[in-house]
């Protein structure tokens, strides 16, 4: 070794043994001297540096680098020359960090200590500095950083996702006790995660009738393998906290750790869905309900149509024979009072039918309570009857009238009888329906009460829900009570229920009252034709297929001082139209040739000014046609079958607008 004159004696002795372990140390060893010039160097340190060691000695770093390789790491050097300087004076210094390899032009990491060397006059003459090449542990350690922080990350994801998954996620052990409980499984369960941790699963969600199944299984798994439970997704019965029992979707999934194995369950509650779904099935008969009842809308159009021109004739011949006989021959106006009751009847029942599957804006107008309610009662008197039903009413004469639409009131009636009918079929005679009426501040206060069984107090906060029915299938469609509320709301009243200490059912229906209306000019007017004052003639057209109706029409417009033509066609109508004018025009809409629709619209063009003194006569207010021509025209409609004196009413009405 190349040493100076002073630092020879430190190296005499041993010289061959201290080289030997100087190279055996697996770290880069060389001693530079004050002016950083080595002095020595080892084999892994002249490895490192790509040269032999001798070439090494007597020289500086940066005459070894050279002048440009020095410039480019001359910041490296600069943070390393104070820990050199450190060592010259005397104590030991230590640097870590990242350098780089000039030899295999790559960055490594490295850890270098600077020991003083201290010559035998005990003089600082230069300093050794041990290398120690760290790259590889480094790496180590970034990647299992990397790897831990991917795992805390992953983990915390693996939490978030459990945390904020809105089924219940539950984790249980081999043992069957929880490990993990989710919020979703919180909420549903009724639990809080740190009153599950560690105790048994089946103890908390599995209901008692389950556990010795539960208890089997998972026992049969853990020995054989075998489970009819994991990688499917089963509906079964779950408990919350409270003991009740629910519906659940349940799948199950095993996890495998080194030390044991975890089984997660992710539980669905089905309560809802199941009451979704119970909806829509319910939605979708009253749908199939609905449709009938529209082909049946129909089907009673066509019917009635059929049935009102005959019952028009008989209902208006039987009035005008009566009206005749009455002074002369009272035993045939008796006989003739007979029929015209009779088909009143009918017309009646008829006019209930189509009102109640008519589908128009309702229109209010004062209305007595009495009225309706004879009007219900006549339309179910059968069903009332056969049922073994009696029915008392209690309806004050003088009783103001209320403001409503007749057939939206009468749908009303009509429901709530028929509940009661129905609740009380059920029941052992005797059986009655009691209907009231009376005056209630500023509405009219109608109950309906019954003797049956009355509704169970678990389901009266229900009864009025789309629906909801507690009838066997096929006996209703729960839409009735909801329906007349829904009509006795839009009204400004109410529908409710109320309590009888004698038990049964009674609905209470509230109604404005209509406010107070002086006498109109055709109320007086028709007073003026009833006393058999003089009429001023006038000239009526009366344009009907029917013969026998339109003979009726012009006999009621007769004491009214009209003088009427008949026309069979709508053509004829025209020819008569062309060459005169009338006061009025009654025109039933459907005819074979030119319907009352097809003739109002060529009076239209051709006599306009005789529109506003038409009338139009029809059986069929539930035909699209008809109710397209009614709307488009706004000219008042009386139906079929008629009594004479609401023509008369309608007529004297047109006179005096």
């Amino acid at each position: 070794m190349n040493v100076p004159p002073h630092l020879a004696p430190c190296l005499e002795v041993g010289e061959a043994q201290f080289r030997a372990v100087l190279d055996a140390i697996p770290a880069r060893v060389a001693l530079l001297d004050r002016e950083r010039r080595h002095c020595y160097a080892n084999r892994e340190y002249a490895a490192f540096v790509n040269r032999r060691p001798e070439e090494l000695l007597g020289h500086t770093v940066p005459e070894l680098l050279g002048e440009e390789a020095y410039a480019r790491l001359a910041h490296l050097y600069a943070q390393l020359k104070p820990c050199g300087d450190k060592a010259l004076a005397g104590e030991a210094a230590r640097w870590e960090g990242w350098m780089h390899d000039t030899v295999r032009d790559v960055p490594c990491f490295v850890q270098r200590y600077y020991v003083p060397y201290r010559g035998t006059s005990g003089r600082v003459d230069g300093y050794f500095v041990f290398t120690r090449d760290l790259t590889a542990l480094k790496q180590s350690e970034q990647q299992l950083a990397a790897q831990l922080e991917a795992l805390r990350r992953s983990e915390a994801l693996n939490t978030a996702i459990t945390a904020s998954a809105l089924d219940c996620v539950i984790v249980i052990d081999e043992a069957g006790l929880v490990v993990d409980f989710n919020p979703a499984a919180e909420q549903i369960f009724g639990y809080q995660r740190a009153d599950t941790i560690g105790r048994s699963i089946a103890d908390l969600i599995v209901p008692p009738a389950m556990r010795t199944r539960h208890a089997k299984g998972l026992d049969r798994y853990l020995k054989t393998g075998e489970s009819r439970m994991l990688g499917r997704r089963v509906e079964l019965e779950a408990m919350r906290a409270d003991g009740s029992i629910f519906s659940a979707e349940l799948a199950i999934t095993e996890v495998r750790l080194p030390e044991r194995r975890l089984f997660t369950a992710y539980l669905r509650d089905l309560t809802e869905a199941r009451a979704a779904a119970a909806e829509i099935q319910r939605q979708r008969e009253a749908l199939q309900q609905s449709e009938k009842l529209a082909a049946f809308g129909s089907l009673l159009a066509g019917v009635a149509h059929e049935l009102n021109n005959p019952l028009s004739i008989v209902l208006g011949s039987a009035l005008i024979l009566q009206e005749q006989m009455e002074a002369e021959m009272p035993a045939i106006a008796e006989r003739a009072e007979r029929i015209r009751v009779a088909a009143d009847r009918c017309a009646r029942i008829v006019r209930s039918f189509l009102a109640m599957a008519r589908q128009q804006a309702a229109v209010r107008r004062p209305l007595q309570a009495s009225k309706i309610i004879d009007d219900a009662l006549q339309l179910l008197a059968y069903q009332l009857r056969s049922s073994g039903i009696a029915v008392t009413r209690d309806v004050p004469a003088e009783l103001p009238p209320l403001l409503g639409d007749a057939d939206q009131m009468q749908q009303v009636m009509a429901n709530l009888l028929t509940n009661s009918r129905q609740a009380l079929e059920q029941c052992a005679e005797p059986r009655y329906i009691h209907i009231a009426a009376r005056m209630a501040d500023d509405a009219i206060e109608v109950t309906i009460s019954d003797n049956g069984p009355g509704i169970p107090a678990d389901v009266q906060g229900r009864i009025f829900d789309p629906f909801f029915t507690t009838k066997p299938v096929g006996a209703g469609t729960g839409i009735g009570l909801a329906v007349s509320r829904g009509i006795a709301e839009a009204h400004g009243g109410s529908l409710g229920l109320r309590d009888e200490a004698e038990g049964g059912a009674c609905f209470v229906l509230r109604l404005p009252r209509a406010p107070a209306e002086d006498v109109t000019a055709a109320e007086r007017r028709a007073r003026r034709v009833e006393a058999g004052e003089a009429q001023p003639v006038r000239r009526a057209l009366v344009v009907d297929d029917e013969p026998d109706l339109a003979g009726m029409l012009a006999e009621v417009l007769r004491p009214l001082g009209y003088r009427c033509d008949l026309a069979a066609t709508g053509a004829e109508a025209q020819r008569l139209l062309t060459d005169r004018d009338y006061d009025i025009i009654l025109c039933d809409l459907r005819m074979p040739d030119i319907d009352g629709g097809t003739l109002y619209a060529w009076m239209e063009g051709v006599r306009p000014h005789l529109c506003a003194r038409t009338i139009f006569v029809t059986g069929d207010t539930l035909g699209q046609a008809t109710s397209g021509v009614l709307a488009r025209s706004d000219r008042p409609v009386i139906e079929k079958p008629f009594l004479p004196e609401t023509v008369r009413q309608l007529v004297l009405a047109m006179q005096t607008g």
